[in-house]
């Protein structure tokens, strides 16, 4: 851990700066003790299509946000507390190379780096952020994770009743609980999960009979339940939330996705 770059101006500095970028719209940053160690951008697959994203790794947290103009304006800020972070190698794909997941239990997604380099100084430095931040908190690794959701062209058929086909006119939709593309039958039912959100999400049908078993089996243990906390602070758990909400990004001419595999130009830094 660079312990030594604690309460030095520089990393004041650096950490103003990414507040600046964010600007209102984005939460403070500076707090004694917290640490700016690296930065880059990743490719973030989202509901629609692959998109570049700004990161920051901290020594406790892990911010990303949207492009709007590189190096000055950031916007959709994100802060996962690394407390409850756990990855994920993934293999490659025909579209994106050097692939991970970033798993909590709130939200779970897929990036990928601009090397195989990148990729593992990414995972190394995460890693060792993690590991410290645990032991310093008392704390064992997550086990509970939010599935990912899968993009909306994985598939052109519902992925529980296998038989309706998506189109202009029937919508695609995501259950909340394994992260399926469904269509609307096969997904009318809500359920509370409070890890999630204080409100009933969309789930499909052979989920929500999974969690009513799982919720009677629950109250059958236990005469008097505690209330469920629904005060989740952070970042919003939906995977569709900065994938498609806004063009901005679009304001800045960015490049294609072989030159973004293909450049030796590094697109990420770590601070020493």
């Amino acid at each position: 851990m660079v312990d030594h770059l604690v309460n030095t101006e520089i990393n004041s500095q650096r950490i103003a700066a990414v507040e600046h970028c964010f600007g209102a719209s984005g939460q403070p940053l500076a707090v004694p003790g917290r640490v700016l160690l690296g930065e880059g951008i990743l490719t973030k697959e989202c509901r629609k299509k692959a998109k570049p994203r700004i990161f920051f790794l901290f020594n406790d947290l892990l911010v990303y946000g949207t492009i709007v103009i590189n190096k000055r304006k950031y916007s959709s800020q994100h802060i996962i507390p690394l407390n409850e972070v756990t990855l994920e190698t993934l293999p490659d794909t025909l579209q994106m190379k050097n692939r991970w997941m970033i798993k909590t239990s709130k939200k779970s997604f897929v990036v990928s780096a601009a090397s195989l380099t990148e990729r593992k100084e990414w995972i190394n430095h995460l890693e060792e952020c993690i590991r410290h931040l645990l032991s310093k908190m008392g704390q064992q690794p997550p086990m509970e994770h939010a599935a990912p959701w899968i993009p909306d062209k994985a598939t052109d058929i519902c992925m529980r009743c296998t038989h309706t086909k998506f189109s202009t006119l029937t919508r695609r939709h995501h259950c909340r609980k394994c992260g399926f593309v469904v269509c609307g039958e096969c997904s009318r039912q809500r359920f509370l999960m409070p890890r999630l959100s204080p409100k009933p999400l969309r789930v499909c049908n052979l989920c929500y009979k999974q969690l009513m078993a799982e919720k009677k089996k629950s109250e059958g243990h236990r005469s008097q339940a505690k209330p469920s906390d629904s005060s989740l602070v952070g970042y919003d758990p939906s995977s569709g939330d900065d994938s498609d909400r806004s063009d901005e990004d679009k304001l800045e001419q960015w490049p294609a996705d072989t030159e973004f595999y293909t450049s030796e130009v590094p697109w990420s830094s770590f601070h020493r």
